[in-house]
């Protein structure tokens, strides 16, 4: 079997064809001609493992005549790929999971800042990079998930809370090597300052019920069986559960709650899965048209009710289910803090012993 992150998949119905672009983007520089960065093949280093989100190529490729070669590996493995392919790598969009990635990635001088109107028009400025180099594409909320013969969630309030005594022995979470929570307490030393933000994370440390282990499926399901009251998770997990065919993963849906935390001051943290164009795209204009093509109404909707993730670009409905837990405040906090807060964070994680 062949490597994941050397696989590359062809998607896509229609022969090579011109790529027409719009005028609704402009971009840095002054050289960049059509003819010069559109080959008719673009290619897609991606570390969204989602099927679901074929159709979203084979959609762009419809429309354009541009073909999509895909390069899967986590995101770590993606940025080494491309650091070691230097000026001749032909990655032309790196798309993945977490701002914490896409920052790295940025840092790695593995991408290059782009100009969109559509883009800037579409994602809220708190989701996208400042100065262009990344825009998140959907959203995530890293919420509470209680057991709910056990837990009022009444008494349930903020992030902050769960480092309280009172949950002592209660708390399940997935190891200190997992972005997500790398980036939750990212977005903590941002809004209370590094000093309150180590205060609290050796509190909610020492309330854990057990070691960390496990992915967030593992939290949930660890939650529904009672081997701890409360964990903390994405929420496109809980649906996923709720939405499986397994009576199992139901059961487990049916026995946790969600709650959304920080809703009386800065709203709960949010996180995006986000896409850039790579440094030496050879490919560059049709690399900022398919990230364009990704915040279209109907890319979004797919993203929404196929990943049970939150669509960045108003208007689009959320996943029934995922939509039945209710509307709530989030974090207006820049995304890119959160990986500019990253090794802060991770620091103050290694202190307070969570591994």
């Amino acid at each position: 079997m062949m490597n994941k992150i050397s696989r590359r998949v062809l998607l896509g119905l229609l022969p090579l064809g011109a790529f027409a672009l719009t005028t609704s983007s402009y971009f840095y520089g002054s050289q960049d001609s059509l003819a010069q960065n559109t080959t008719g093949v673009l290619n897609l280093y991606s570390a969204r493992h989602y099927d679901t989100d074929n159709s979203i190529y084979q959609s762009f490729t419809q429309k354009t005549g541009i073909k999509i070669n895909l390069v899967e590996a986590d995101a770590a493995k993606l940025i080494e790929r491309i650091k070691s392919e230097g000026a001749n790598s032909p990655a032309d969009v790196i798309l993945t999971v977490d701002a914490g990635n896409l920052y790295r990635a940025q840092e790695s001088g593995i991408l290059q800042p782009i100009r969109s109107r559509l883009l800037e028009t579409r994602i809220p400025a708190n989701l996208r990079e400042p100065s262009g180099y990344w825009f998140g594409l959907t959203k995530r909320a890293r919420v509470i998930v209680y057991n709910k013969s056990k837990v009022n969630p009444s008494k349930l309030s903020t992030y902050e809370d769960l480092g309280s005594p009172k949950w002592r022995g209660k708390i399940i979470v997935r190891s200190s090597n997992n972005i997500y929570n790398q980036s939750l307490v990212a977005s903590l030393v941002a809004s209370i300052g590094a000093k309150n933000t180590e205060t609290w994370v050796k509190g909610f440390v020492s309330n854990f019920a057990r070691p960390p282990e496990g992915n967030d499926t593992a939290q949930i399901q660890a939650v529904a069986s009672g081997v701890a009251d409360l964990a903390l998770v994405n929420t496109y997990y809980v649906i996923r559960l709720a939405k499986s065919n397994k009576p199992d993963d139901q059961e487990v849906a049916s026995k946790i709650g969600i709650f959304f935390p920080n809703q009386n001051n800065r709203g709960t943290h949010i996180n995006v899965s986000g896409a850039g164009v790579a440094k030496n795209a050879p490919n560059r204009l049709a690399a900022i048209k398919f990230i364009e093509h990704l915040t279209e109404y109907q890319s979004q909707q797919i993203f929404a009710l196929s990943n049970n993730e939150y669509p960045v670009l108003r208007g689009v409905p959320i996943e029934p289910i995922l939509g039945g837990y209710g509307q709530f405040k989030e974090d207006e906090i820049n995304a890119s803090e959160l990986g500019k807060n990253n090794r802060t964070a991770l620091q103050i994680m290694d202190r307070a012993g969570w591994r």
